[in-house]
């Protein structure tokens, strides 16, 4: 490392957040940038600490140590070749991936400081887009043809991968764009979706095709085939997991009661300039709402329902509130299971946990006007398995008129396909990360790479 005791003179720095009375009158990005200097001297505290376990951590197998030294050299053309080596899509990772890098830098293990692995991520692409590092290349052709369902971040990745390999690619989506959720799920604030379209101008310079608002039956390869019109010579599936899970609670049918995917897609599509004529109007201005579910994606809906004008939001969760900054019962190398609070929550949000959803209130003209919840107790189990939920039978009503069921979603089953059929993320694993979609996508393309190619 260039200076491999700067962590010892050097803090950590993060850019921040835009102030919060100027960003949630919008739906532009809120994260800041740091100046060239800076970004400099974060990736300096990347230590000679033996063995970097930010490489085991990410699932993409980052070179991280590599190109934060590159970067505190001002190599950034080098730390961008190391960057996307391993990683196709850095200005999404370097947006919204939540740095499992981070969670096992050495530093954060000892001085609860780990190097800002994620910001320094997104400055190098951004500065490759800048300088013009990147650059569209074309690749000379195998004569294979692959069809790729689904163009979220694996169906992208796997797409980039196999056509650097020479495959002639053809990208199918429902959508009218590429992107997936991280398009119609992740806000603007987040991450904008120019970063998307930048990238899928790219990806057709290189030659991939795009066959938009295209419906692709999976349920068997007859299907597949009889969908796309034409032959490949192999398929990969990677159409997510478009199933929301429900909660199946009386009055669940009353008007005001949403996936919260109906929120943030309705948005997404709006500010894109999409037609939404089919899409329910869903709009959180003026309503009393309530977030069911505590993870990112019931954040999402706190951050978009504050920028729509929302009167009030409360996010209820049916686990028990984690600790602040450490909890011993998820040591290295687990998760650290803490509390986590969002820019989203800091923007105004009444948080609480231990509640189950017992029923929908009705207004008495078929509009939810408040949830009965009841508080709930976590038991250890006698055979030292997952802990049991027990009803305490205190229960109360939440005024609102407006709930976002944000409780993840279901893992899709597939049937038996032939062996020139691959799944890849969201649709193999379930539900997951973006930067695991991405692995996973860059990995099938291997596979279908052998065996198409027999190497």
């Amino acid at each position: 490392m260039g200076n491999p005791k700067a962590f010892l003179t050097v803090p950590r720095q993060e850019a921040g957040h835009r102030p919060i009375y100027e960003r949630i009158k919008d739906f532009a990005e809120i994260e800041q940038t740091l100046n060239e200097n800076d970004r400099k001297l974060q990736a300096s505290r990347c230590m000679e600490c033996g063995v970097p376990f930010c490489h085991w951590a990410c699932p993409l197998g980052n070179k991280q140590p590599e190109w934060q030294d590159a970067v505190y050299k001002g190599k950034w053309k080098l730390a961008y070749q190391l960057l996307t080596a391993t990683n196709d899509f850095p200005e999404f990772t370097g947006r919204i991936c939540p740095a499992l890098c981070e969670k096992s830098c050495v530093l954060n293990h000892c001085i609860d400081a780990p190097v800002t692995v994620r910001e320094n991520e997104c400055a190098i692409i951004e500065k490759a887009f800048q300088e013009g590092y990147v650059e569209p290349h074309t690749y000379e052709r195998n004569g294979k043809k692959v069809a790729v369902i689904g163009a979220g971040p694996a169906g992208m990745s796997a797409a980039v991968q196999l056509n650097k390999r020479g495959f002639d690619v053809t990208l199918f989506d429902r959508q009218n764009a590429i992107g997936g959720l991280v398009r119609y799920g992740i806000p603007n604030f987040k991450l904008d979706k120019y970063v998307i379209n930048r990238r899928a101008e790219l990806m057709q310079a290189e030659g991939i095709t795009f066959k938009m608002n295209t419906t692709v039956d999976t349920s068997s390869v007859d299907t597949i085939k009889a969908s796309l019109g034409g032959e490949y010579d192999a398929y990969i599936i990677a159409t997510g997991t478009p199933v929301a899970r429900d909660l199946k609670a009386p009055g669940r049918e009353l008007n005001g009661v949403y996936f919260a995917l109906e929120l943030l897609s309705l948005q997404n599509k709006i500010l894109m300039g999409e037609d939404t004529t089919g899409d329910k109007a869903v709009n959180a201005k003026g309503k009393t709402v309530l977030v069911i579910g505590g993870g990112d994606t019931g954040s999402d809906c706190i951050g978009t329902c504050h920028r729509q004008g929302a009167k009030k939001v409360m996010q209820i969760e049916i686990m028990p509130q984690p600790p602040v900054g450490h909890n011993p019962a998820t040591p290295w190398p687990w998760w650290p299971v803490v509390l986590k609070t969002t820019a989203s929550h800091e923007e105004g949000c009444e948080r609480r946990w231990c509640l189950t959803t017992n029923r929908f209130i009705d207004d008495g003209k078929g509009n939810v006007k408040g949830v009965e919840v009841e508080e709930v107790e976590w038991l250890p189990a006698t055979d030292g398995g997952r802990p049991q939920m027990h009803p305490t039978g205190k229960k109360e009503t939440i005024e609102c008129n407006m709930v976002l069921l944000a409780m993840g979603f279901l893992r899709p089953e597939h049937p038996e396909y032939d062996s020139n059929v691959f799944l890849a993320g969201d649709a193999k694993s379930g539900a997951s990360l973006v930067v695991r979609a991405i692995a996973s996508g860059r990995q099938v393309a291997e596979e279908v790479a052998q065996k198409l190619l027999n190497k």
